[in-house]
């Protein structure tokens, strides 16, 4: 014989204390988020704001814990009030599956009400872009696999595991060296560990410009950072686009930087697109690796930063794939770079 349900009445004072329950609920998540936010954002990985206004950062971080509150609200009605009800009769495995489902959605949801907010409301982006956005973010770098993306970077983490580059493979790749300027006697004037956080913080900078438009950062080395995206002209738009955020990013964090080191970093790049092979190497640490003449072209620009006085440099394969008009760049001419038999044309990007 089945368990009939009990059934409240709904002006009980059951009901009424089932109410202050679930609003603590709320407000205790909501509080314990709000200080969490604070912590990382005083943290060296969050020391950075991409908003140049106050208010902007402000709206952002109200936008955030409304919307965990909401969702908090809703979840903990949820847990105190329905579930209680429906799974009164019910096995404690059960419940226990039930509610981490719930609150595994709660997660999801939180993420997707926050993400599509600050779009749309900060971002100024239209729903259908926040929406793109979000799916883009979250399967490639969001909360599902944040720290294996930290480590292989979005997206590399997939291709290793499904076997993507077992056997090498030829594609067509835009590769960008960014490094920083006049590094020795920045390394000279500061001390180890200072000039170890300053580097760190250039690189936070300027991954954060790149990755802002949706480049992949293959590799750090030292104060040098490499880039890449598939090659075509809109990728191409966007691996300069990143120079100039990345730039933006910094002007940001000029005080940060005086305060901190009493120098204000700037950086050289250079740019270049051709075939490279790729394929995965290593056996108890997987790593997957570019190789090529590309490569080595593209490093070879960016070291012809300094011998040109310039700080941004692309071959004539790169103009050609943006349709750059001439006063968009200049002719550095024919130049020689090391290691190569032939000479290139190289040109100065005005950005």
């Amino acid at each position: 014989m089945s368990v009939s349900r009990l059934i409240v009445p709904s002006g009980s004072i059951v009901n009424k204390r089932k109410l202050p329950i679930i609003l603590i609920i709320a407000i205790s998540w909501t509080l314990a988020d709000f200080i969490i936010f604070l912590i990382r954002l005083s943290s060296d990985s969050f020391s950075f704001k991409y908003e140049e206004q106050e208010s902007i950062t402000f709206k952002a971080i109200l936008l955030r814990e409304v919307n965990v509150l909401l969702v908090s609200f809703i979840i903990g009605f949820l847990l105190v009030s329905v579930l209680k009800r429906f799974l009164r009769h019910t096995s404690p495995w059960f419940h226990f599956l039930i509610k981490t489902i719930i609150l595994i959605f709660a997660g999801l949801l939180m993420s997707f009400f926050i993400y599509i907010t600050y779009e749309m409301i900060i971002g100024h982006r239209t729903f259908n872009q926040s929406i793109q956005r979000f799916f883009a973010n979250t399967f490639q770098a969001g909360w599902i696999i944040p720290k294996v993306n930290e480590k292989y970077s979005p997206g590399v983490f997939i291709d290793i595991m499904m076997g993507k580059y077992l056997q090498p493979k030829e594609e067509n790749r835009i590769i960008i060296f960014i490094d920083l300027r006049n590094s020795t006697p920045i390394a000279e004037k500061l001390a180890n560990v200072d000039y170890f956080e300053f580097i760190r913080d250039f690189i936070f900078c300027i991954s954060a410009g790149i990755m802002e438009h949706d480049g992949r950062i293959y590799q750090y080395v030292g104060d040098e950072i490499v880039a890449w995206w598939p090659s075509s002209k809109i990728n191409a738009r966007k691996a300069v686009d990143s120079l100039i955020t990345s730039r933006k990013i910094l002007n940001t964090n000029t005080d940060v930087f005086m305060r901190n080191y009493d120098i204000v970093p700037e950086y050289k790049a250079g740019i270049h697109t051709g075939p490279v092979t790729v394929g995965q190497v290593g056996i108890s640490k997987k790593e997957l690796v570019m190789s090529g003449n590309t490569i080595n072209t593209a490093s070879r620009i960016r070291s012809a930063c300094t011998d040109l006085n310039q700080k941004f440099l692309v071959s004539k394969d790169i103009i050609e794939l943006l349709g750059m008009e001439d006063w968009q760049s200049e002719s550095m001419g024919n130049a020689d770079l090391k290691g190569k038999n032939e000479e290139m044309e190289l040109f100065a990007l005005k950005i």
